[in-house]
């Protein structure tokens, strides 16, 4: 009797100890180093089954997007250590779709060749340990004409052609060159992208003149006239005049003049 008050007493503590490991959360920051992407918090360890030292343990993992871009998929495997850091058994762990600021919860199950104290995160997607999500696309950048401001994702990077190194996801390219209409465009990078690929964008010719005034207002319109004094333009059917100190830059488009044939009345008095 005593002999089994005892082993119940160590059995127990066994149970405690590793009960109160698993009630305090796993947190991981991925990467480990410099500016965080992904957060993924391990929540209690439950064994589900036991036999011949082999444990099956379920846990959920809540993983949230702590960056600025949407993530499409990224893929982990996971480790678990017991509490001399040996490995003991590993699992994947996998996301996708997860937007900016936005948390997904994913159930775990693996067995382990004795009790888990604590977890490694491994990216797991191509030979270098970048998950797709993170993994870059170089990409050559080609406007037509060349020498347009390029804008991605809303951020002014520099003048076409642009070498640029694209996250897999989706992307906005934003085209500006004097003389010419402004653009856009979407890109979608995907995982598999062949490095080395370029996109070619194509300006629009302007229309209308441009007048730039010196508090920095754009004008698209017809220019009507221009004197030392003022300029007249007609926009949007309005007739505006300004006065020529207000005006920085005017850029006039080339307009085919046709001539209209001369038209003859019939004489009637024969």
């Amino acid at each position: 009797m005593k002999r089994y008050k005892v082993s119940a007493l160590v059995l127990f503590v066994i149970i405690t100890r590793f009960a109160t490991a698993k009630d305090n959360d796993i947190v991981m920051m991925w990467p480990s180093t410099g500016a965080a992407t992904l957060k993924a918090t391990f929540g209690r360890f439950r064994e589900l089954s036991s036999y011949s030292g082999r444990h099956d343990y379920t846990e959920d993992v809540t993983v949230e997007n702590v960056s600025s871009k949407n993530i499409p998929f990224a893929s982990f495997t996971v480790y678990l250590l017991d509490k001399n850091k040996v490995r003991i058994a590993d699992t994947v762990l996998q996301v996708k779709d997860l937007g900016p600021g936005q948390q997904v919860k994913e159930p775990l199950q693996f067995h382990a060749s004795g009790i888990p104290a604590s977890v490694n995160l491994v990216a797991r997607n191509d030979a270098s340990g970048i998950p797709t999500s993170l993994k870059t696309i170089p990409f050559k950048i080609i406007s037509v004409p060349t020498g347009a401001r390029l804008k991605i994702d809303g951020q002014e990077v520099g003048m076409t052609p642009y070498s640029a190194n694209l996250r897999v996801g989706s992307h906005t390219l934003d085209f500006s060159k004097e003389g010419y209409a402004t653009g856009n465009t979407p890109l979608e990078v995907v995982p598999d992208e062949l490095p080395g690929g370029s996109i070619t964008f194509e300006l629009g010719g302007l229309s209308k003149d441009t007048v730039e005034l010196r508090d920095g207002t754009i004008l698209l319109c017809d220019v009507l006239s221009m004197s030392m004094a003022q300029i007249t333009v007609r926009v949007a059917g309005q007739d505006q005049t300004y006065d020529r100190n207000r005006v920085k830059k005017i850029m006039l488009v080339e307009r085919e003049i046709i001539q209209q044939p001369v038209i003859t009345q019939p004489d009637t008095k024969q």
